[in-house]
């Protein structure tokens, strides 16, 4: 009987699952020792293996087994720097694809992911670490990612360490950094600190914490805090400073520092690194309302100089356009303007710190267009337009009777006019 077909039939045939259960096959034979053509010996530890498969995920182990290294051929590999347990949980990583995370081991099975160039367990690592960092390890995970290479690690544990810094110098891992590397902390324009005495007093404590070996140490950290810009009265008490009292480098660098106060007049000729602010010291820069496409913005945003960034800080009342805006204490005082309809007395005061709005005292004029500014203290109101017409008028409030009251006018009416204090003025 002839065959009816004329042609060659083709098919084909992925199977499901292939990669999964073929592994799954492999971990039961290193489970029972079976067909295992290595063993990794770490400490007293022996642990059984297929070359095929460690070769398969780590290219550490893929330069061992495939080039002519004597280990290539051997039986038995005495593996050194390692954790045991961590090595077991990557070879059974490479059969399982599984891993479990612990707080109280991650750095070693970090360490050993970096010796066997595991780039995706590393990386796993990494992550896990970076959720742990707080203002008590953050110092120490740092310094390993440096030890380790594992830079983007370091680089979230560093901008961690500078953000968090005030309660970073109250933990333990602080006490005992060593004097290269807190260094590199004092020396850095990134630390987010309300002020310079923050980060000498952090300096004093770290020095008193082991006095006999750390004062050595002392004049080479100092140079390191701008001490220019502290408080005379601090300085002036450092010069009779035990600490300082006998060390002529320290003596040079208090004599800069007076220097820099008593001869404000040459300040431009005594500028260095230590006259130069930390940027989180050199204050906040806000912008509040303004036009924008809804012909008014009542937003108010601040820009961070540390962070290089602008972000949301508040919402004005409502709407305000061509007022004045002046700072006394850390408060925003805004003054004036008008609302798109008619021209404003009001006068509000902002807290950035608690974000919340307090209503002052009107001022006697409706007063768009003015120009503001604080000298010694009271603000100053100075002419603007009051929906009719031009003013010659001024107006100064004074902060501790918390009222307004009329000055001297100017000789002529200015609107949308500039406003600057110097010398008293």
């Amino acid at each position: 009987m002839k065959s009816n077909l004329t042609g060659i039939s083709e098919e084909f045939y992925q199977a499901i699952h292939h990669a999964e259960q073929t592994f799954r096959k492999m971990e039961s034979y290193l489970k029972q020792q079976q067909l295992c053509d290595v063993i990794l010996i770490v400490g007293n530890r022996k642990i059984p293996a297929h070359r095929l498969v460690l070769s398969s995920v780590s290219d550490y182990f893929a330069a061992m087994f495939t080039s002519d290294v004597c280990e290539a051929k051997q039986d038995e590999i005495k593996m050194e720097g390692i954790d045991p347990n961590a090595l077991w949980d990557l070879v059974q990583f490479a059969y399982t694809g599984c891993l479990e995370l612990k707080e109280d081991t991650i750095e070693n099975l970090l360490a050993a992911a970096c010796l066997l160039q595991l780039p995706q367990v590393v990386e796993v690592c990494c992550h896990f670490l970076m959720k742990l960092l707080h203002p008590s390890n953050c110092l120490g995970i740092r310094a390993f990612a440096d030890a380790q290479g594992c830079i983007e690690l370091m680089k979230v544990a560093h901008s961690y360490t500078m953000e968090n810094i005030m309660e970073v110098i109250r933990n333990q891992e602080f006490l005992l950094l060593p004097a290269e590397e807190l260094h590199k902390l004092l020396a850095s324009d990134d630390v987010n600190v309300p002020d310079e005495e923050t980060i000498f007093h952090a300096l004093m404590m770290w020095v008193k914490y082991d006095m006999q070996r750390r004062c050595n140490d002392l004049s080479m950290l100092l140079a390191f805090i701008r001490l220019p810009l502290l408080p005379p009265q601090i300085l002036a008490d450092l010069e009779n400073h035990a600490l300082f009292k006998n060390d002529l480098e320290c003596q040079k660098l208090i004599l800069e520092a007076m220097k820099y106060h008593l001869l404000p007049e040459r300040r431009t000729l005594m500028q260095s690194p230590r006259t130069k602010p930390r940027k989180s010291t050199v204050g906040t820069l806000y912008a509040v309302g303004g036009m924008d496409n809804n012909k008014g913005a009542t937003t108010i945003e601040k820009y961070d100089l540390r962070t290089n960034l602008w972000i949301q800080a508040g919402m004005m009342n409502g709407r305000r356009l061509q007022f004045g805006v002046a700072v006394i204490e850390d408060k925003l005082f805004v003054i004036g303007g008008r609302d798109g309809l008619k021209t404003l007395n009001t006068v509000e005061c902002y807290n950035p710190k608690t974000k919340t709005w307090t209503v002052l005292p009107p001022m006697s004029t409706h007063r768009h267009g003015l120009g503001v500014t604080v000298l010694e203290g009271p603000i100053y109101a100075v002419g603007g337009h009051d929906g009719w017409s031009y003013l010659n008028t001024v107006e100064r409030w004074d902060p501790q009777s918390q009222q307004w009251t009329f000055v001297a006018s100017m000789s002529i009416a200015r609107s949308t006019v500039g406003v600057a204090a110097l010398n008293g003025k």
